[in-house]
């Protein structure tokens, strides 16, 4: 039976970009599970409201992205540090929001959705509540998912939380992933994919459809 997510060992709020000290711990670590919120999902239409982060010792920031805001200096020293891979799910989607809001280029990176479809072929069930059900035991409330990010300043509790866990548990699921794709012999082919998912954002951003179709 799965259980209800926990609270975080540290949790922290910050306007506009990281602080210096989150910075430094963050970039101690080899892996780090991101997310971000944006308005909508069309990208130069709909800006980047929040970007989460969460380390293995289950630290975990929101960062508060103001209103014509299109830089984080150190969001970006931590984005492309090439020692820090960054484990997103659907990372095509967020790649594009830090591209287009902030003018950063994420490398290197996991996808977790990616690695599902590549692992868990026994499944059609992608989404992040199933993966993390299924690999970490923990049954994610996704109330908040469709709600008004823009209000960043006035974020309520609730959004503040469902933001946290939707990246606390993607560490432990995308060890769960290397280890499948490894026994399943697709390990290098998942890392030749994620190293395509920057190319295939900024084709997303530039309006680019079926680009390798027929």
């Amino acid at each position: 039976m799965a259980g209800s997510p926990s609270i975080p060992a540290e949790f922290a709020v910050f306007d506009g970009d990281l602080d210096a000290s989150w910075t430094e711990r963050y970039l101690q670590m080899p892996s780090l599970a991101v997310d971000t919120e944006a308005m909508g999902l069309i990208h130069g239409r709909d800006r980047l409201c929040l970007v989460q982060i969460a380390d293995a010792q289950d630290r975990v920031a929101c960062v508060r992205i103001g209103l014509g805001q299109s830089t984080a200096p150190n969001l970006q020293r931590l984005f492309e540090a090439a020692s820090v891979e960054k484990v997103f799910h659907f990372a095509r989607f967020d790649v594009a929001a830090l591209a287009a809001g902030l003018d950063i280029a994420v490398q290197p990176l996991f996808c977790t959705k990616v690695g599902s479809r590549l692992g868990r072929t026994y499944t059609p069930r992608h989404g992040l509540k199933d993966l993390v059900m299924e690999l970490v035991g923990v049954e994610l409330d996704k109330g908040a998912q469709s709600s008004d990010w823009g209000r960043v300043d006035e974020l309520t509790d609730v959004q503040l939380a469902y933001a946290a866990n939707d990246v606390r548990y993607l560490l432990p699921a995308r060890n769960q992933l290397e280890t499948m794709l490894r026994r399943e012999g697709r390990w290098e082919l998942a890392q030749r994919c994620f190293t395509c998912i920057p190319v295939i954002a900024e084709l997303d951003r530039m309006r680019f459809n079926q680009t390798f179709e027929h």
